[in-house]
């Protein structure tokens, strides 16, 4: 029951030859499951699975891609291939989430109060998105080329000042805060790729491996 648009596995030949031809390129075939089940899947998903499976298969500018959405007539290809091309937009949104916004170490110590931490950081993502489409649509800019980081350090200056003002004036300030989101776009990297590594030295501590609580009585 869900719609994937994802790019042909490198070891999988495609062969256009076979199945239903839909254009150049283009084509429905079904695939088989395996007789045998994968040494990485249990046996009682691989029972749940279908036997087989309908697909399409298709090529732009020399990428074999797959997806389950077989209407050509209403999903095109280039729109497709487009569509898969912003799936980094994803990792950008876990990154300013776990980031950005501090989300990388959770504090809470229950699974209770770990759903409702999460849930927190999410209310406040949306918030920061929100007011992010107000102010594209005010001043006729592309959400996502404006700064996630830069929205977010702006709303949390001004929520002081929002805080102490007069009713009368919260709209000239509210425009005001929504002008400067849309004028931080994401500015055009240039640099190299870095390597991922960590420049600053750990301090010669050994790691904490239990609760802290419980360490602190072995002491």
């Amino acid at each position: 029951g869900i719609a994937v648009v994802m790019r042909n596995h490198a070891g999988r030949q495609v062969d256009y030859r076979k199945g239903k031809c839909l254009g150049r390129k283009d084509h429905i075939v079904e695939l088989k499951k395996p007789k045998r089940v994968p040494p990485w899947m249990s046996q009682e998903d691989y029972d749940k699975l279908p036997d087989t499976l309908t697909i399409r298969e298709f090529r732009i500018n020399g990428i074999n891609y797959i997806t389950n959405l077989i209407d050509h007539k209403n999903f095109y290809r280039k729109e497709m291939a487009l569509l898969y091309d912003q799936r980094w937009s994803i990792e950008v949104d876990i990154r300013s989430i776990k980031t950005h916004m501090g989300m990388e170490m959770l504090s809470c110590l229950t699974p209770t109060m770990i759903r409702k931490e999460i849930a927190i950081y999410f209310m406040a993502y949306n918030l920061v998105w929100t007011v992010i489409t107000q102010s594209s649509i005010i001043h006729e800019k592309i959400p996502r080329m404006i700064s996630f980081k830069g929205a977010s350090q702006l709303i949390i200056a001004s929520a002081s000042t929002i805080i102490k003002t007069a009713n009368q004036c919260l709209m000239d300030i509210a425009n005001a805060i929504l002008l400067a989101i849309s004028s931080n776009p994401i500015g055009n990297r240039k640099q190299e790729p870095q390597p991922r590594a960590i420049k600053r030295r750990p301090k010669p501590y050994p790691l904490l491996t239990m609760p802290r609580r419980d360490a602190v009585l072995l002491l």
